[in-house]
């Protein structure tokens, strides 16, 4: 399977990806699965969006894909049909935090 993911532009900079990328997937598609083949195909995104040692999700980096905030969910949930399908984007989102 193909899944897009789109990324925040300093992560693309960064990266040298294109706004969105796609990355082919065998088996179940999970936020965890997704992610190692994204940093499979960009090393440089290697503990940007996750942290190196425990590979959870860094705080100010957040996942949405159909409308829906992921990023509190397991990383082995398997993800929306229609992400999976390639018909809906898998979002990583940079967030911002200030006063």
């Amino acid at each position: 399977m193909t899944v897009r993911i789109e990324l925040p532009a300093s992560l693309c900079s960064l990266a040298g990806a294109p706004r969105e990328v796609r990355v082919s997937l065998d088996g179940p598609v999970t936020q965890r699965t997704l992610l190692d083949a994204l940093e499979a195909s960009y090393p440089a995104l290697q503990g940007t969006i996750r942290d190196h040692g425990s590979k959870r999700r860094r705080p100010f980096v957040r996942f949405f894909a159909c409308g829906t905030d992921l990023s509190h969910r397991s990383l082995d949930e398997v993800l929306p049909l229609a992400v999976v399908e390639g018909r809906e984007v898998f979002m990583v989102v940079g967030a911002i935090a200030g006063g």
